[in-house]
């Protein structure tokens, strides 16, 4: 089985790739080959395995690669959504005109393959027409009010346009934003939310750009890439109709959020995090869903993560592998 991760040397591109990796098979079939497309090389620990073939450049320019006949195909190459807003040609480049190059490179490869789309929960957003809800379900109307959730939207109409003719067999799984990622912030606007728990753990002050108050779904790393290949796997039938679904997330607030960092690692790591209101973020982050529910999701056995103080243990755990920074939680050592 020949599979491509577009976005394969990102955080969880590469996560998806060393799941696939260690477990060797999807969908019941032997991965012979796994294909890592990024702008940048992956990791050694995953150029070094035999299976893997490492493309790297924009992925506008690999329309050989894209048209040389996959099985299974994970599309998560995408500008986040502050760059989105910052730079427009960038977000339709790296988002919609890539997510085309991507089907055309399918459609005329000979072979059907199987495409997963990394969507986003960014897809909703307030209109004056369709006000949006305290929970956003699989059924919301969705009216993205950012560029970047234009941008998701479009890609799954198209894909689903792609499917209907019979070029691939997609669907779109709408991803809530993860925490708590490693290593530098990003250009998302809701970078934060990982930085307001990774940087205190690393004895580094952190600033929250929005309201204590603020409500948002979130998803451990490992949560999500299990998510990712369930819907892979899943049948046409078990979808159950559309094929754009929300995956589980964790409805959490900011207050919270800090409550449990406490809780794991105590009042003078939370104490580094102070609130430094950023208007441009702020206002991103209020056309977002406060909460969802992903009842399609959890019908194919997905539910969200237990707690976020969970996900926060998961982060500690992971920062114990030889891959994440050496002073990761070096915050954690300190008393004052």
């Amino acid at each position: 089985m020949r599979v491509l991760i577009t976005g394969g040397a990102g955080f969880i591109g590469v996560r998806l790739a060393r799941e696939l990796l260690k477990t060797g098979r999807l969908n019941g079939q032997d991965i012979t080959e796994l294909h890592l497309a990024d702008l940048y090389a992956p990791p050694v620990d995953l150029s070094s395995d035999a299976r893997v073939r490492v493309h790297t450049g924009q992925l506008l320019g690999q329309t050989d690669l894209l048209a040389s006949g996959f099985d299974g195909v994970f599309h998560l190459a995408s500008a986040v959504s502050g760059e989105c807003e910052l730079d427009f040609d960038l977000g339709l480049r790296s988002n919609l005109d890539s997510t085309r190059a991507v089907l055309e490179g399918l459609r005329h490869s000979g072979k059907v393959a199987r495409l997963v789309f990394a969507s986003s929960v960014a897809v909703f957003g307030p209109d004056a027409a369709n006000p949006l809800p305290d929970l956003v379900t699989d059924n919301t109307l969705a009216s993205p009010q950012t560029s970047y959730g234009t941008h998701k939207l479009m890609s799954e109409y198209l894909i689903a346009d792609y499917t209907r003719k019979g070029f691939i067999d997609g669907r779109s799984a709408r991803l809530m934003t993860v925490a708590v990622r490693p290593g530098k912030p990003n250009g998302a606007a809701s970078s934060f939310f990982s930085g307001i728990i990774r940087e205190p753990l690393a004895g580094v002050d952190a600033i929250c750009p929005v309201s204590p108050d603020v409500t948002h779904p979130v998803s451990s790393p490992a949560n999500t890439v299990k998510g990712l290949l369930t819907v892979f796997e899943a049948s046409r039938e078990a979808m159950g109709g559309r094929l754009a679904l929300n995956l589980p997330g964790l409805n959490v607030r900011v207050s919270d959020m800090l409550l449990a960092l406490e809780e794991v690692a105590g009042p003078i790591v939370r104490q580094r995090v102070r609130f430094e209101r950023d208007e441009r973020v702020a206002a991103i982050v209020a056309n977002w869903p406060r909460a969802t529910s992903a009842d399609r999701a959890l019908a194919l056995g997905l539910k969200p993560d237990a707690s976020f103080k969970a996900i926060i243990e998961q982060y500690i755990q992971d920062c114990q592998q030889p891959t994440y920074p050496a002073d990761a939680l070096k915050g954690m050592n300190t008393t004052g």
